[in-house]
């Protein structure tokens, strides 16, 4: 079974910075995507990024240009950069991860609160 560890969550005013990092607990475990999804106050959970093995990313049009992911492969982590934060960034961020045979994998989650 693959542990997440996220990190990095907290309270920010508006126009603040935050940096979330994630660590898969196995190092061996064979993982194709990393990223973060995140579920706002009273919404459904929605992608905010994701990045794969070779580097490729995929960011919500909502955080393009504001928020950068990026991946360290031999450590198994995932970081999520986040700037110019709004208070509609507002969410619970949750880490994931797709392993072998699309199996998919979830952090616990870390608020994170950006006050206006």
């Amino acid at each position: 079974q693959l542990q997440l560890v996220e990190s990095g969550g907290g309270l920010v005013q508006a126009g603040g910075s935050l940096r979330l990092s994630c660590t898969a607990s196995r190092s061996s475990f064979d993982i194709f995507v990393m990223g973060w999804y995140r579920q706002p106050p009273g919404k459904q959970r929605e992608l905010v990024a994701v990045v794969n093995r070779g580097g490729t990313t995929t960011l919500a049009n909502s955080v393009k240009g504001r928020f950068t992911i990026s991946r360290d492969n031999p450590k198994n982590t995932v970081y999520l950069q986040m700037s110019s934060l709004k208070p509609e960034d507002t969410a619970v961020y949750y880490c994931y991860v797709l392993g072998p045979r699309s199996s998919a994998y979830w952090g616990q989650g870390t608020q994170v609160t950006v006050s206006s």
